[in-house]
């Protein structure tokens, strides 16, 4: 499937924040938003070689425009093993990651312009071997952030990775993060949290059973 572009219910973007020049730090490569890029990039780095060679899909839940999963994938000699749906609210991003990933000449991407704050975004996308759950848990309700991983074994195959982000400015929620991934079956493989910057970088397995995708369900809303 070559960058297709699949239309539906567009996400519940929040009013003040535009998420399409959100994208603009990436340019710096000396930003903290780079640099948090290339930790969880070194981690899908990571899983593709521990994978290696079987056919993986991947799920990636507010793709922004894909630059995560697909970066990685420009860089590799394997990337026709993988195959990803990206979820993102915003067409600009959605337009933008279809270009990438026609420009880079991968394929078996999905894009779909959808809310990947309901569950129903994700039928026929899951379940998958990496989820990426990032950029999202530092613009939701706490509520929300333990709903969503909650739901997280419903996005797994058996064994699968979670990498997901999240700030540590107060009041700092990852020590809630990481608890609510174990108790719902997820086992910490690696937390980045660097002493210069306030980012981190979680890593999770699954280590209990995959759960069925329960659909209408309400996972997230952005709220900034």
């Amino acid at each position: 499937m070559w960058a297709a572009i699949v239309g539906g219910e567009s996400g519940d973007m929040s009013p003040t924040t535009d998420w399409s020049a959100w994208h603009a730090d990436y340019a710096d490569p000396t930003s903290l938003l780079s640099e948090r890029l290339r930790v969880v990039q070194r981690h899908i780095h990571r899983w593709l070689d521990e994978s290696a060679p079987d056919p993986v899909t991947v799920v990636s839940s507010c793709a922004g425009d894909g630059r995560d999963i697909l970066e990685v994938l420009s860089d590799r000699d394997d990337s026709e093993r993988v195959s990803a749906t990206l979820l993102e609210g915003d067409p600009r991003n959605v337009h933008r990651a279809s270009r990438h990933i026609r420009r880079l000449g991968l394929s078996g991407i999905e894009v779909r312009c959808t809310d990947a704050g309901s569950s129903n975004a994700y039928a026929h996308a899951v379940p998958a071997d990496l989820v990426l759950l990032c950029g999202i848990f530092g613009n939701i309700t706490e509520d929300d952030v333990h709903r969503t991983i909650a739901a997280a074994p419903q996005f797994c195959k058996p064994g699968a990775v979670v990498i997901w982000t999240r700030h540590r400015k107060d009041p700092d929620l990852t020590p809630s993060i990481r608890r609510w991934f174990s108790d719902h079956g997820l086992a910490e493989v690696d937390f980045v949290a660097p002493e210069h910057a306030l980012y981190s970088v979680g890593v999770n397995r699954l280590v209990g059973d995959p759960q069925p995708l329960v659909g209408d369900q309400h996972l997230f809303r952005f709220v900034r």
